[in-house]
């Protein structure tokens, strides 16, 4: 995605007369939207210098507090770097101030305009870059998982699902797949997808998920890696804003209830050759796909332990993995089967393709792609040959053997110089200590349930 231009942008606000003012867009590591707010007079100055922003943007935790021990606070001055437009991301933000309000999609660089190392954006494009060299392009849906949560709390302070706006009711069933449930958020629904069209979001099906509140929204394949990932940001903020104009709160928190299923972000990822065909097709047009599927498999499996601080970047992500609620626990594939972390979904042979299962709606898309991009490339490139595919209950047939521990999961991910290599080891040393510092937090915080159990007991 090339630079907007100061014609773009003119032509853009002559055909939105009442837009007053852009929000200007850049992902953190948390996959946080951050950024300024300006005028829509300034918009050509952007287009024409860019805007500054200090790169400690990058070393924010989910507090917005700069972590020091990143290297990009005060250790360099806390000094800015130019965040450029991107083309194609302006568009009108039609839950907001009645319409007068628009946003704009940023990307990180240096003075010489070569990408800014810590932005999670340029490291998907890193990792693209690998892709390109060998003449394959990667085709790729994400699909998001979310709760509705009513925005009052309980007499506790918890949340709790929300109430329906046809019956008035509050959710308690799980009615998976349920249209009924569609039809009693039919308004948010439709003015999710109606926002998405303002935007160019490409939206495919809505679907309500396994647990009261809880839905599914998948966005088109796309053969722009990085243009599927802005628009899994972007809908995220879309999902979150409606839903308050609904009087909701939208969460993809990756376990928002600890006995209900928890929120996941399923990527589907196929690869084109320079002729368009999809290389991950069987060679004789067979039902098991082609040795560079094989390989492609085998790659993410190997690096699925260490990709586990991506897929599960904070405290609430390893609450996420339990048993029974459909949750990958064990590196495994297998066909057309949603016990296992890779999928490859039923289907013809030209659209075949894997589908990762492992990754929390918490999860950065850009980072998440780009971890799993890295994994592909290792199998193929190592020529990896994967363990046979798991057929019947994978959860029967092997122990979870996925961490499930924070610090475990950073410290394997640190270790792995594949991984180190593809995301660009200055930014894995910024990742790490962010996380860390996140956690060290964390673990300073005692909760209700701790003096609950062990204050008057031990």
């Amino acid at each position: 995605m090339s630079s907007l231009t100061a014609d773009q942008a003119r032509d853009f606000l002559e055909r939105h007369p009442d837009i007053d003012s852009i929000d200007l867009l850049i992902s953190d590591l948390n996959g946080v939207m951050r950024g300024k707010r300006i005028p829509s007079t300034n918009l050509g100055k952007v287009c024409r210098d860019g805007v500054n922003l200090p790169a400690s943007v990058f070393a924010l935790d989910i507090n917005g507090n700069t972590i020091e021990e990143t290297g990009l606070g005060l250790a360099i001055g806390d000094s800015d770097r130019v965040c450029r437009p991107l083309h194609g991301s302006l568009m009108p933000v039609p839950w907001l101030r009645k319409g007068r309000q628009a946003q704009l999609l940023m990307t990180m660089v240096e003075a010489d305009e070569t990408p800014f190392f810590a932005d999670p954006r340029q490291v998907l494009k890193r990792v693209l870059n690998r892709f390109q060299e060998a003449g394959l392009t990667p085709v790729v849906a994400v699909e998001l998982e979310f709760y509705l949560v009513d925005r009052a709390r309980t007499a506790g302070g918890l949340i709790q699902p929300p109430c329906s706006p046809c019956s008035g009711e509050r959710a308690t069933q799980s009615q998976l797949y349920s249209i009924q449930e569609l039809d009693e958020y039919a308004d948010f629904l439709d003015d999710t997808q109606s926002a998405a069209r303002v935007q160019n979001l490409p939206l495919d099906t809505a679907l309500k998920e396994c647990a009261p509140g809880q839905f599914e929204i998948n966005l088109m394949h796309c053969d722009n890696a990085l243009e599927a990932c802005d628009s899994a940001v972007l809908l995220k903020r879309l999902i979150k804003g409606v839903a308050l104009t609904h009087g909701f709160e939208a969460t993809f928190m990756a376990k928002p209830y600890g006995l209900e299923a928890g929120n996941g972000t399923h990527v589907h990822v196929s690869l084109l050759d320079d002729a368009g065909k999809n290389v991950f097709a069987s060679e004789d047009g067979g039902p098991l796909g082609s040795s560079t599927l094989q390989h492609a498999i085998a790659g993410l499996l190997e690096l699925m332990p260490a990709s586990m601080a991506i897929c599960a970047p904070n405290l609430n992500s390893y609450r996420r993995f339990q048993p029974g609620l459909y949750v990958p626990m064990a590196p495994t594939w297998g066909f057309d089967n949603r016990s296992v972390a890779l999928r490859v979904p039923s289907g013809p042979d030209a659209s075949r393709r894997i589908e990762h299962r492992v990754a929390g709606a918490d999860a950065n898309p850009y980072l998440l792609l780009a971890t799993l991009l890295a994994g592909i490339d290792h199998g193929i490139q190592q020529r990896l040959t994967p363990p046979p595919p798991v057929m019947g209950n994978a959860y029967d047939q092997f122990p979870p053997s996925l961490t499930n521990s924070w610090q475990q999961a950073l410290d394997m991910l640190e270790a792995n110089a594949v991984l180190g290599e593809a995301l660009g080891h200055d930014f894995m040393r910024v990742f790490i200590a962010n996380r860390r510092a996140e956690r060290a937090q964390a673990m300073r915080e005692v909760s209700q349930l701790e003096y609950g159990w062990y204050l008057r007991h031990v």
